[in-house]
Protein backbone atom coordinates (compact mmCIF):
# COMPACT_ATOMS: atom_id res chain seq x y z
CA UNK A 1 0.00 0.00 0.00
CA UNK A 2 1.43 3.40 -1.04
CA UNK A 3 1.80 6.15 1.29
CA UNK A 4 -0.68 8.05 -0.07
CA UNK A 5 -3.49 5.34 -0.15
CA UNK A 6 -2.73 5.25 3.60
CA UNK A 7 -2.96 8.88 4.24
CA UNK A 8 -6.32 9.12 2.22
CA UNK A 9 -7.47 5.71 4.46
CA UNK A 10 -6.67 7.45 7.70
CA UNK A 11 -8.06 11.18 6.75
CA UNK A 12 -11.21 9.45 5.97
CA UNK A 13 -11.66 7.19 9.25
CA UNK A 14 -10.69 10.55 11.55
CA UNK A 15 -13.90 11.47 13.06
CA UNK A 16 -13.40 15.13 12.42
CA UNK A 17 -16.31 16.16 14.38
CA UNK A 18 -13.98 15.30 18.18
CA UNK A 19 -10.75 16.90 17.94
CA UNK A 20 -8.05 15.41 20.07
CA UNK A 21 -7.04 19.07 20.74
CA UNK A 22 -9.25 22.58 20.79
CA UNK A 23 -7.68 26.29 18.89
CA UNK A 24 -6.07 27.88 21.54
CA UNK A 25 -4.82 31.42 22.19
CA UNK A 26 -1.47 31.54 24.04
CA UNK A 27 -2.85 31.68 27.30
CA UNK A 28 -4.87 28.68 26.61
CA UNK A 29 -1.92 26.47 25.07
CA UNK A 30 -0.15 24.54 28.28
CA UNK A 31 -3.73 23.13 29.31
CA UNK A 32 -3.43 19.56 28.07
CA UNK A 33 -7.12 18.33 29.09
CA UNK A 34 -9.97 19.06 26.33
CA UNK A 35 -12.56 20.51 28.70
CA UNK A 36 -10.08 22.71 30.13
CA UNK A 37 -8.95 23.38 26.60
CA UNK A 38 -12.47 24.30 25.53
CA UNK A 39 -12.98 26.16 28.64
CA UNK A 40 -10.36 28.61 28.28
CA UNK A 41 -10.45 29.19 24.36
CA UNK A 42 -14.71 29.98 25.18
CA UNK A 43 -13.82 31.84 28.32
CA UNK A 44 -11.03 34.04 26.08
CA UNK A 45 -13.36 34.78 23.64
CA UNK A 46 -16.39 35.98 25.56
CA UNK A 47 -13.92 38.05 27.84
CA UNK A 48 -12.71 39.74 25.13
CA UNK A 49 -16.29 40.05 23.82
CA UNK A 50 -17.32 41.38 27.31
CA UNK A 51 -14.78 43.99 28.00
CA UNK A 52 -15.20 46.05 24.54
CA UNK A 53 -19.36 45.82 25.05
CA UNK A 54 -18.32 47.53 29.00
CA UNK A 55 -16.11 49.83 26.92
CA UNK A 56 -19.12 51.16 24.90
CA UNK A 57 -20.86 51.88 28.03
CA UNK A 58 -24.23 50.83 26.73
CA UNK A 59 -27.51 53.37 26.53
CA UNK A 60 -30.74 51.76 26.24
CA UNK A 61 -34.07 52.32 26.22
CA UNK A 62 -35.45 49.01 27.47
CA UNK A 63 -34.42 46.06 30.03
CA UNK A 64 -32.39 44.14 28.13
CA UNK A 65 -31.86 40.35 28.87
CA UNK A 66 -31.21 38.26 25.96
CA UNK A 67 -28.44 35.85 23.87
CA UNK A 68 -26.63 36.41 21.29
CA UNK A 69 -25.13 33.53 18.51
CA UNK A 70 -21.73 34.05 17.16
CA UNK A 71 -20.90 30.97 14.62
CA UNK A 72 -17.59 31.57 13.51
CA UNK A 73 -15.07 28.88 11.69
CA UNK A 74 -11.40 28.22 11.98
CA UNK A 75 -9.17 27.32 9.49
CA UNK A 76 -6.30 24.30 10.14
CA UNK A 77 -3.82 27.43 10.08
CA UNK A 78 -5.69 29.19 12.85
CA UNK A 79 -7.53 32.02 11.27
CA UNK A 80 -10.92 32.55 12.36
CA UNK A 81 -13.47 33.94 9.77
CA UNK A 82 -17.10 33.07 8.45
CA UNK A 83 -18.31 34.83 11.54
CA UNK A 84 -21.97 34.64 11.80
CA UNK A 85 -23.83 36.92 14.54
CA UNK A 86 -27.56 35.73 15.02
CA UNK A 87 -29.79 37.75 17.58
CA UNK A 88 -33.28 39.02 17.88
CA UNK A 89 -34.65 41.65 15.50
CA UNK A 90 -35.29 43.86 18.83
CA UNK A 91 -32.17 43.43 20.30
CA UNK A 92 -30.64 44.73 16.77
CA UNK A 93 -33.23 47.64 17.31
CA UNK A 94 -32.23 48.36 20.85
CA UNK A 95 -27.97 48.68 20.16
CA UNK A 96 -28.16 48.99 16.49
CA UNK A 97 -24.27 49.00 16.51
CA UNK A 98 -23.70 45.75 18.86
CA UNK A 99 -23.52 43.73 15.94
CA UNK A 100 -20.20 45.30 14.17
CA UNK A 101 -18.73 46.30 17.90
CA UNK A 102 -19.07 42.10 18.07
CA UNK A 103 -17.64 41.80 14.94
CA UNK A 104 -14.69 44.28 15.53
CA UNK A 105 -13.91 42.29 18.60
CA UNK A 106 -13.75 39.36 17.09
CA UNK A 107 -11.12 40.48 14.59
CA UNK A 108 -9.06 41.72 16.88
CA UNK A 109 -8.22 38.23 19.33
CA UNK A 110 -5.28 37.05 19.26
CA UNK A 111 -3.57 34.92 17.31
CA UNK A 112 -4.82 30.99 17.30
CA UNK A 113 -3.08 27.65 17.53
CA UNK A 114 -6.02 25.27 15.16
CA UNK A 115 -7.78 22.13 16.81
CA UNK A 116 -5.64 18.96 16.06
CA UNK A 117 -6.90 16.03 15.02
CA UNK A 118 -4.25 12.72 15.59
CA UNK A 119 -1.68 15.52 14.83
CA UNK A 120 -2.95 17.38 12.46
CA UNK A 121 -4.07 20.40 11.96
CA UNK A 122 -7.99 21.23 10.86
CA UNK A 123 -10.49 23.41 10.69
CA UNK A 124 -13.06 23.61 13.04
CA UNK A 125 -16.31 25.48 13.58
CA UNK A 126 -18.22 26.41 17.12
CA UNK A 127 -21.12 28.32 17.93
CA UNK A 128 -20.95 30.51 21.13
CA UNK A 129 -23.80 32.25 22.97
CA UNK A 130 -23.15 35.40 24.70
CA UNK A 131 -25.75 36.84 26.87
CA UNK A 132 -26.79 40.46 26.43
CA UNK A 133 -27.75 41.85 29.71
CA UNK A 134 -28.45 45.79 30.55
CA UNK A 135 -31.00 47.85 32.02
CA UNK A 136 -32.70 51.04 30.56
CA UNK A 137 -30.77 53.89 31.50
CA UNK A 138 -32.26 56.79 33.58
CA UNK A 139 -32.20 60.44 32.97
Amino acid sequence: MSSDVFYEEEMNSIEWEDVDQYPAFSVCEQITEKPEQRECFTNTIKERLYLKLIDKNLSVNKDISDTVLIKFHISNSGKLKDKKIIMDSLLRAEIPLLEKWLVESIDSLPRLTPAYKRGIPVATEFKLPIVIQSEKSTN
